[in-house]
């Protein structure tokens, strides 16, 4: 898929998973169950022990079934590898330029990390595909609708602190996506191989987006 396709695909979807683990080996199956909820995308950490492994097994396994992604990537040399072994995005807790023009060397979405209005336009002008705002639990949903204010023209994905009490108020602050940690992947359902209960979390989120977007487009 181009950047474009992958990019729409993540929008549509509406949430981006974020995986992460001490214990990589059943994260494979965490993500297919993500995908049986109804998730379009997901994103492995390099926090995760082997993360390029993870990426290139979890690839192998799904296919198409879920856009995936590589989180937690700090620098080009990382987002390469990543790319190579199969991730179809990138994200960032920070903002690195050198990262966003690898990302676009190998026509690949990515969505650095920024807080500041100065840190979010500069990460959007220097060609970011979504501004990855982060910790959005500092200034919560009051926080993204003030950004939007000067700022409409941005695409912006709050992480931190979106869970199924907020993320409707996320999406109704302008939010194109959510960036949904241990809310939805949470570690207890990972080290029990629970992944009924993960699949059933997945789909209460993708029905929020649904609800809260079926709800705006009527007014």
């Amino acid at each position: 898929m181009s950047r474009e396709a992958i990019l729409a695909r993540i929008v549509e979807g509406g949430v981006v998973a974020v995986v992460r683990s001490e214990e990589p080996e059943r994260l494979v199956e965490v993500v297919a169950a993500l995908a049986d909820g109804g998730l379009t995308a997901a994103e492995i950490t390099f926090t995760v022990p082997d993360a390029v492994g993870v990426i290139r097994q979890a690839r192998r396994a799904l296919g198409d079934r879920i856009v995936l992604g590589a989180g937690t990537v700090l620098d080009a040399e990382t987002g390469r590898a990543a790319i190579l072994a199969g991730a179809q995005f990138l994200v960032a807790p920070t903002l690195n330029l050198e990262l966003i023009r690898l990302a676009h060397r190998y026509d690949v979405p990515v969505m650095p990390g920024a807080f500041t209005p100065t840190e979010i336009l500069t990460a959007w002008e220097a060609g970011a595909d979504v501004v990855k705002v982060f910790p959005a639990d500092v200034g919560g949903p009051s926080y993204l609708k003030a950004i939007r204010g000067p700022l409409p023209q941005v695409k912006l994905m709050p992480t931190g602190g979106v869970d199924l009490d907020t993320a409707e108020a996320f999406l109704k602050a302008g939010a194109v996506c959510l960036g949904v940690g241990s809310s939805l992947v949470q570690p207890q359902k990972v080290a029990m191989g629970d992944f009924e209960g993960l699949k059933a979390l997945a789909a209460e989120y993708v029905g929020i987006v649904r609800r809260t977007r079926e709800n705006q487009r009527r007014g």
